[in-house]
């Protein structure tokens, strides 16, 4: 299983070509980024960047996986934050993946990026595992603290935390535009919301 990297603490030399990376990506895509234009980007020789990265999908690769942790930082901290579960969870979501992907969508190259998911699915895969695992403790944790016996009611906490995750997935396909993606975000928290609520 593949670890979703922490990169609080991550080398200046390599944050410093993950950001150049990502800049070039976003200005030029990636067919048409080379090594050498990241190697600009990042203020050193290719030769230097040859010896942290073999190629620029190993690099596209580093630059998700720093977006992925910080996406699920964003989201743990959201959810142990202050405030009702709705606006917790509201806030975790915009966090992790509207805000998070807005820099990629608004980008003229945002679809081909985004096309490029293949060579991250396994990444992709553990980090929705994490995330999911993250939003199911804290819909476990509501439901306790409101009294709620979700087996009861034919539900889990993984089972609603899916759900969400399945219906923001459908709804990035449909929907396009942040704000009413964090409209119909909402949508899917107040009915997680209603199920924590005692009948």
């Amino acid at each position: 299983m593949i670890e979703i990297e922490d990169f609080a603490n991550i080398d200046p030399k390599r944050a410093r070509i993950l950001d150049g990376a990502m800049k070039v990506f976003l200005a030029y895509g990636f067919a048409r980024t080379t090594m050498d234009d990241i190697a600009r980007a990042a203020d050193m020789s290719r030769p230097a960047l040859y010896l942290l990265f073999k190629n620029k999908t190993d690099i596209f690769r580093a630059i998700a996986m720093m977006l992925l942790g910080r996406s699920i930082e964003q989201a743990k901290t959201a959810l142990a934050g202050d405030g009702a579960f709705a606006e917790r969870m509201t806030r975790a979501i915009d966090g992790a993946l509207i805000s998070m992907m807005r820099a990629v969508v608004t980008s003229p190259h945002g679809a081909e990026l985004l096309d490029m998911k293949s060579s991250v699915a396994d990444l992709v895969g553990c980090w929705r595992g994490d995330l999911v695992g993250h939003v199911a403790a804290a819909i476990e944790d509501e439901a306790v603290g409101n009294g709620v016996d979700l087996a009861a009611k034919g539900l889990s906490a993984k089972l609603l935390a899916d759900m969400l995750f399945d219906g923001l997935e459908g709804m990035k396909t449909r929907i396009s535009d942040p704000d009413q993606q964090r409209q119909a975000a909402a949508a899917l928290i107040r009915v997680i919301d209603l199920a924590l609520q005692k009948s």
